[in-house]
């Protein structure tokens, strides 16, 4: 018996201090820091949520991406049943360095909670499920490069067993300022197929 299909509904990607939504770029800056990205991107999208400011750098570029494509599915009553699959090959390093860069001088010895809640990847998963009010699946997953196939099928496995309505996934990568997100929203309606190839021709456009 043949897989029922699944389709893209909507795709995102951040990158080099712009954001593209379905292919078209909706914001852009001048060459800067993530965190000054991170902040005009907030502006941009008119969040109010100040809770983003103590996040860390992988968790905002989570965040983002996902503020762009779930913001439209707030506008239901019904229960969001998003599951979120995410992805990337750096872990939560970025912030473990900060983290046992603080621990390390005897002299100047302060392990600071504020950092070490963000020494885990799949925090990011939990701070977007607060936000967009998701008590649904959500995984995090460790690959040496984006992995198309098994996004693909995983995703694909959570729809066909009625475990989500829809499928947020994403390859959330952040380390030392070199940072990228692709996000996409999968569901069983849409025009553009769900499938390896046209995910890989996403992802590097």
């Amino acid at each position: 018996m043949a897989a029922n299909k699944t389709y893209i509904q909507s795709f995102c990607t951040i990158q080099n201090n712009q954001i593209s939504l379905n292919g078209e770029v909706v914001f852009s800056t001048e060459p800067t820091v993530f965190s000054d990205f991170s902040k005009k991107t907030y502006q941009y999208l008119e969040m109010n949520y100040p809770k983003f400011f103590k996040m860390d750098n992988l968790s905002k570029l989570a965040f983002l991406g996902a503020e762009l494509l779930l913001r439209p599915e707030n506008n239901t009553s019904s229960e969001n049943n998003t599951a979120l699959v995410f992805a990337n090959k750096s872990s939560s390093l970025d912030t473990d360095v900060k983290y046992q860069n603080s621990i390390s001088d005897p002299e100047n010895y302060y392990p600071s909670p504020a950092v070490f809640v963000y020494t885990l990847p799949n925090i990011c998963l939990g701070e977007i499920s607060i936000k967009h009010q998701l008590k649904s699946e959500n995984s995090f997953f460790i690959f040496v490069d984006y992995n198309p196939e098994f996004m693909e099928k995983y995703s694909n496995i959570l729809l066909e067993t009625q475990k989500a309505d829809k499928v947020l996934c994403g390859w959330v990568e952040y380390y030392n300022e070199d940072y990228k997100a692709f996000l996409y929203l999968v569901d069983m309606k849409g025009e553009i197929e769900h499938n390896q190839e046209i995910l890989k021709k996403l992802y590097n456009q």
